[in-house]
């Protein structure tokens, strides 16, 4: 992730700018301890399998990551000067940490790996994302996951 101050000016300027949502409810909320929680990633690379459209700028969609070819296959469309691809390179778990929950479930640190997981366009304006977010966590209700770990990049 960069800093602030080694991005270039516009882009330095338009990031600290941007206004961030005000929302009503409380995200918080109670659960079972984390042994006994499903959970999912949500991604802010734009992944896709090979062979799928890349996400476009400023999309504002959301995907259910393919996982049917693995971690190892999966590409980033993500559109960003600032945005290092090396680490997810040599690692897709720098980006998408599936094989490390997957270890964590293994050990019962977590109860259980969800089946689906998604990835957004992370340099999109968070008010586009809006209809895309209520989509990801109606699925997830429906999954019956418990836990999110948010892989923003």
């Amino acid at each position: 992730m960069a800093r602030l101050e080694d991005i270039p000016e516009p882009t330095r300027t338009a990031a600290r700018d941007i206004a961030c949502p005000q929302f009503d409810t409380t995200p918080w909320v109670g659960g079972p301890p984390l042994s006994a929680r499903r959970v999912a990633i949500v991604s802010s690379a734009a992944l896709i399998g090979a062979g799928n459209a890349p996400f476009p700028f400023g999309s504002g969609e959301a995907r259910e990551v393919p996982l049917d070819r693995g971690p190892g296959s999966l590409l980033t469309s993500h559109v960003s000067i600032n945005f290092d691809r090396s680490g997810f390179q040599r690692d897709p778990n720098v980006v998408f940490p599936l094989e490390r929950l997957e270890e964590l479930a293994q050990t019962g640190l977590i109860g259980s790996v969800a089946a689906r997981h998604f990835t957004v366009m992370g340099s999109t304006d968070p008010v586009a994302l809006q209809e895309a977010v209520a989509g990801i966590a109606q699925a997830l209700h429906a999954d019956k996951v418990d836990a999110v770990l948010l892989a923003p990049v």
